[in-house]
């Protein structure tokens, strides 16, 4: 594969050559957390599904650090290769890294102390509870992999190349699933099995990744031996990545809280919901990294030198992730009930109701939440974090308050209804923000 100027050619065919391996990508990203959610509830039972899902908001913390730790990385990276100066790119890699591990090591220390009482906080069920517990643990162990792999993407992307991760994640994420199967099925590890197969697949995918980005580094025309750490490259990326982190970690600690919320509805509710909510984890997380794409694309043409070209790409990645928006929308509303299904075996009537529902009050409001993820991935890509970190705290308030709040008269049908209202305002002003500073850029 080969790296890619996103600073010459037409922005949308840019953004579409750039942007459609990354989605293809996030697919296959999801599948590890729809893969579990699946052999779980297909050939464990609910409760095993619930117990996933429960886990899940949880692991999405760690996530956040990873994700974090990836933009910020690959934001700089995009400047600095789009005003070539390979030699300092290589630094800014391994500047990334050294950071990244250290932060890896102290989460991995507060998970394994904290996992059991963040659990117990969020009122998980006592029939789920052991299970919960014994899932997070083992993924909190490969925690090193998510963080070097989210690097290693990172670096590709920055580059303009988007399909090198494409392979890597086709190729683990299918093997996730034949591992799911097999190990609890040939060797009925229940939920245990579940977590070891991802912590193997992901483990394997980081080792490709990581030693594809250093084979590509060492391609890069640069003179002399490069520093391996730069105190002003770390503080950088940790002005893109510490923002982006909090933004992430801030969405996840607020799904915490919304999950408590729904755990006092029982275990039905909590299983029907973990169907849809991967469900609805595969269109914003593709929204997220389309959107993270855009960044790129803004950030190598403004360290080009080509700040023209931003707003075209603006325009460009609306009319993307509206294309992609439409048929995730008509398959949710209309056939949510077959796709809840295929989580669950026998599903009860709440599980099955609940998971249907929350797909058809959110699905059509992603026309929405798309253009606010475009928009905030130029935000980002310029720099401009104070607002992009205002945009999304404002979605993230209302979501959870609005929740917890409407959840009382409302039942869970009030925590659904959450959503979309906090999508609508936080897109109006990112999109407000944007314009705004339109000039600037």
């Amino acid at each position: 594969m080969e790296n890619r100027d996103l600073t010459v050619g037409r922005p949308s065919t840019v953004l579409w050559r750039f942007c459609l391996p990354l989605f293809g990508s996030v697919i296959f990203q999801q599948l590890y957390q729809i893969a579990d959610s699946f052999v779980a509830g297909k050939f464990i039972g609910e409760q095993a599904l619930a117990a996933v899902g429960n886990s899940y908001e949880i692991t999405l913390i760690f996530i956040a650090f990873a994700f974090g730790c990836n933009i910020g990385c690959s934001v700089v990276v995009s400047r600095l290769f789009g005003g070539k100066q390979y030699g300092r790119v290589k630094t800014a890699v391994s500047t990334a890294m050294l950071a990244s591990g250290a932060l890896c090591l102290m989460l991995m220390t507060a998970g394994f102390l904290l996992a059991g009482g963040l659990l117990t906080l969020i009122r998980t069920p006592e029939a789920i509870l052991a299970d919960s517990k014994l899932y997070l643990m083992i993924y909190i162990g490969g925690l090193p992999f998510v963080f070097f792999y989210n690097i290693a993407t990172g670096v590709f992307s920055a580059m303009g190349d988007s399909r090198t991760p494409f392979l890597f994640l086709a190729f683990s994420s299918t093997a996730n699933i034949a591992a799911d199967i097999l190990f609890v099925t040939a060797f009925s590890m229940g939920v245990a099995g579940v977590a070891w197969a991802t912590f193997l697949c992901q483990g394997v995918s980081c080792l490709l990744a990581v030693a594809a980005v250093f084979r590509r580094l060492h391609k890069l025309p640069a003179t002399g031996r490069q520093p391996m750490f730069s105190l002003g490259l770390l503080l950088q990326i940790a002005a893109v990545a510490v923002p982006s982190i909090l933004q992430q970690s801030f969405i996840s600690v607020g799904n915490v809280v919304i999950q408590g919320v729904i755990n006092r509805f029982g275990a039905g509710v909590i299983a029907g919901y973990s169907a849809g909510v991967k469900l609805n984890s595969l269109v914003i997380t593709s929204f997220t990294t389309l959107g993270n794409g855009v960044s790129n694309y803004t950030a190598q043409n403004l360290g080009g030198g080509q700040p023209k070209r931003v707003r075209e790409g603006f325009f460009a990645g609306i009319r993307m992730v509206w294309l992609i928006s439409l048929p995730f929308f008509l398959l949710y509303f209309f056939a949510g009930g077959l796709l809840v299904r295929l989580f669950l075996d026998a599903p009860s009537a709440d599980a099955l109701d609940t998971g249907v529902l929350f797909l058809r009050i959110l699905s059509p409001f992603y026309f929405v939440i798309s253009v606010k993820l475009v928009t905030d991935g130029i935000l980002r890509g310029a720099g401009l974090m104070r607002q992009f970190m205002t945009a999304t705290f404002t979605d993230l308030v209302l979501r959870v308050v609005l929740a917890v709040v409407l959840s009382k008269p409302l039942g869970s049908v009030g925590i659904w209804a959450a959503w979309p209202v906090g999508w609508c305002i936080s897109t109006v002003l990112s999109v407000w923000l944007y314009h705004k500073h339109a000039k600037r850029l």
